[in-house]
């Protein structure tokens, strides 16, 4: 019966792993700092392995900073931490699959690896900027410039410098390049391979974020840099140039051929005719093209841009036989048919016969441009006088949401709207790491009540306490996660109470589609692990010691603790619905009905392992305190093989 070991995934181990296995000659040993023995690799010899050349020299491109290497390190290493639920903060617990977790989002990052590898389609970000103040970004603290140099080791034994660190050799770059490093290894992992991670930055990292980008998503992957004009009103602090657009980088975890939605189509068609093509003759399907001219009949011959080779009869909207033109074309007949077979058709809206075509999966989108602005957002409020889809517009939106200004220059819903629908489709997870006020949160709960999807959102956020002489502070928020928290449910119910007030007045969706919009959310917390932590020797040990370590759990841990550090270590979603039964007077706990159940009860007697196994669940989980010895155990592994032979059984 195996134990869970209540830890995250050790990337680097796994990644000697795979090392291992291609390249074996390249795993060598040497002994840790207990002088275990452990395997590392030996890269002179790996670097040998991949060259087909004698490898000499280090010399090549890369994008390095003080501090690199140490940022991958922590970005693989593990940690022993958990996830706590708040039922009490939460907001229809029971039903919402939406999750607001606190805490520091590379904790978090790590906690979710195992159950959100590969599942989460789009991820937007809003990261420090990094805009130069005295202080410096880590994980979840600030430190002075003083105590980051003395950690890095920048002074000598006798305290002197080792070398001039001002203020514009890069060390505010390197933190902060640092800090987002493995952030970004780690996001990665957990996008869908078709995923897309888009970042808000301005022109103090862009250029530093794109080389990290490059490398941890590949040069390969990147698809645009979108300029997003946030004011109208541009402050003049400097004399060179008044500022008025940030950038949003945007990375495919792998490339591919799919289309980005932007602005809509006016008519929903494209142009088929390209000047500087090649003349070529088509032939159209008369059911396929549809006519917004005159009835009547067209003769064979020349119509400005095109020829027709054949004289067809108009009759409402429809041509009474196939016809073919000649022209510059982008497509030829091939792919044309390929198209029609697709669902493509097509429209010719004037006497001048310059055909269009409508895709049927593109619903008459343009690729977006790469300047994002208010003609391709759409305005949440009027235009006058106002600055629609801007900093200060969004500003003022949260004010009248939250009754007060609790939070500088939050992203417009809009703008997320917008990015969310270049990609997003119904049911797809959006995860915000940086998530700040919760705009995408809002931004999903909107565009669902839009369109009528199924959007699932998981906010990270860290519990930063807000100053004390601030607006939030006054009014009761004493951390950013509350402001978020309040936000999500304030703009729910406008949300949920604008729907209702259409679907009165014959509006957007039936009642049955809009009781399936989902403005809960789950909130979860970061916190150190379920486990008892065991420091000391044998011979440390006293009797007092070895009655309190009868369990290895800690007192303040409830069982819905218990369940989610296994789901997280089992890799299953932190959404599902979870409910609690009693049998034979045993708390047991069915996590999607069977997909996991768990039973965190003491000395756990044999009619209630039988019962569950007679539900045939697909994981179960004990504590090894339920069971007073071995023997024990062994019956009730016995029990699953007759029962449920493919149920997998470990123990916390």
């Amino acid at each position: 019966m195996e134990k869970l070991t209540q830890e995250t995934v050790n990337f680097t181990e796994k990644n000697i792993d795979r090392i291992a296995a291609l390249f074996p000659s390249a795993i060598t040993e040497t002994k840790d700092a207990d002088g275990k023995l452990k395997r590392v690799v030996n890269f002179d010899q790996l670097k040998q392995l991949l060259s087909d050349e004698v490898v000499d020299g280090d010399e090549c491109y890369e994008f390095t900073w003080v501090g690199k290497k140490q940022s991958i390190i922590e970005g693989n290493r593990p940690i022993r931490k958990t996830l706590r639920p708040s039922k009490e903060e939460s907001k229809n617990w029971e039903t919402t699959e939406n999750l607001y977790i606190e805490g520091d989002n590379l904790e978090v990052l790590k906690l979710l690896q195992n159950s959100y590898l590969n599942k989460v389609k789009m991820i937007y970000i809003d990261p420090p900027y990094n805009t130069g103040n005295d202080f410096i970004y880590r994980d979840n603290f600030k430190v002075s410039k003083e105590d980051y140099e003395e950690e890095l080791g920048l002074f000598d034994e006798e305290e002197n410098r080792l070398f001039k660190n001002t203020e514009t050799n890069g060390r505010y770059h390197s933190d902060w390049c640092s800090m987002m490093y493995p952030r970004l290894q780690l996001a990665r992992n957990i996008l869908t391979e078709d995923g897309v991670i888009f970042i808000s930055i301005d022109d103090n990292e862009v250029h530093n974020l794109r080389k990290i980008c490059d490398e941890v998503f590949g040069e390969e992957n990147f698809v645009e840099i979108f300029s997003w004009v946030k004011t109208s009103t541009p402050p003049g602090l400097s004399n060179k140039s008044r500022k008025t657009i940030e950038f949003i980088l945007v990375y495919e975890k792998n490339r591919n051929n799919y289309k980005y939605k932007g602005e809509p189509l006016d008519g929903g068609d494209q142009p088929l005719l390209n000047s500087g093509n090649k003349k070529r003759v088509l032939k159209f399907p008369r059911d396929k093209v549809f006519f917004k001219i005159s009835d009547g009949v067209y003769s064979a011959g020349e119509y400005d841009r095109v020829n027709l080779l054949d004289t067809i009869t108009i009759s409402n909207g429809e041509s009474s036989t196939d016809f073919s033109l000649e022209g510059e074309f982008k497509w030829i007949q091939t792919t044309l048919d390929e198209e029609i077979a697709k669902g493509t058709t097509f429209v010719v809206k004037s006497n001048k016969l310059s055909i269009r075509f409508l895709r049927i999966d593109e619903g008459g989108y343009k690729a977006p441009t790469n300047l994002i602005k208010e003609k391709y957002t759409r305005p949440v409020i009027s235009k006058k006088g106002s600055n629609v889809d801007t900093n200060e517009t969004s500003s003022n939106e949260l004010e009248v949401l939250l009754a007060g200004r609790f939070f500088d220059f939050p992203k417009p819903v809009s703008l997320i709207k917008h990015l969310l629908g270049f990609i997003s489709g119904g049911d797809d997870l959006i995860l915000d790491f940086f998530s700040g006020s919760a705009t995408t949160a809002h931004a999903v709960m909107q565009l669902n009540a839009e369109d009528g999807g199924n959007r699932k959102f998981i906010m990270v956020q860290l519990p930063e306490e807000t100053d004390p002489n601030s607006e939030a502070y006054k009014a009761g928020y004493k951390n950013i996660c509350e402001i978020g928290k309040e936000r999500i449910r304030r703009a729910g119910k406008k949300i949920e109470e604008e729907l209702n007030a259409k679907s009165k007045e014959g509006g957007l969706f039936k009642d049955e589609e809009r009781r399936t919009l989902d403005t809960g959310f789950r909130v979860l917390k970061v916190d150190s692990t379920n486990m008892k932590d065991v420091y000391y020797s044998p011979s440390q040990y006293n009797q007092q010691m070895l009655l309190d370590l009868e369990s290895n759990i800690k007192d303040d841990r409830t069982d819905i603790d218990l369940l989610y550090g296994v789901l997280l270590e089992w890799g299953v979603p932190l959404s599902l619905p979870h409910i609690t039964e009693k049998i034979g007077g045993k708390d047991v706990h069915f996590v999607n009905d069977t997909d996991l159940v768990a039973c965190f009860e003491e000395h756990v007697p044999e009619e209630v392992i039988r019962e569950i196994a007679r539900r045939k669940p697909l994981r179960v989980v004990f504590r090894d305190s339920s069971f007073r010895n071995s023997p024990d155990k062994i019956n009730v592994t016995e029990i699953f093989k007759t029962l449920s032979p493919e149920t997998t059984i470990k123990v916390i």
